[in-house]
């Protein structure tokens, strides 16, 4: 790979638990932008183990909130009054409708109108 080395230091490994481990002192890990908890990769090189941070995913700042777009929402502005009617509020001709399944199916075939 070819990576120019900045600084160079040495660690012990050492165990950890049924693993080993080495200790990442506190000036490298400031140098090399690293912090508790995050991902590393680790990569077996001909030369040993080459330890780079996992690059993290840039968040994209937006140039608005989520309150600054909602700033003077009405019900209306937001078409609120063309949503559909949930099913239990429903009604069909002149009776209140019941989104049961047998119930949907026994009002719908009652006149044989729908019926194939």
């Amino acid at each position: 790979m070819g990576a120019t080395a900045k600084a160079r230091f040495e660690g012990t490994i050492q165990p950890w638990g049924n693993s080993l481990g080495i200790r990442i002192t506190r000036p490298v890990s400031k140098m090399s932008h690293l912090e508790r908890g995050d991902k590393v990769i680790i990569e077996i090189t001909d030369d040993g183990l080459l330890v780079r941070a996992k690059t993290k995913k840039k968040r994209v700042r937006l140039p608005y909130s989520e309150s600054q777009l909602l700033q003077g929402m009405t019900p209306k502005k937001a078409h609120a009054d063309e949503l559909p009617t949930p099913l239990q509020f429903c009604s069909i001709g002149s009776a209140k409708f019941n989104p049961n399944p047998s119930t949907i199916l026994s009002n719908l075939f009652a006149d044989n109108s729908l019926m194939v």
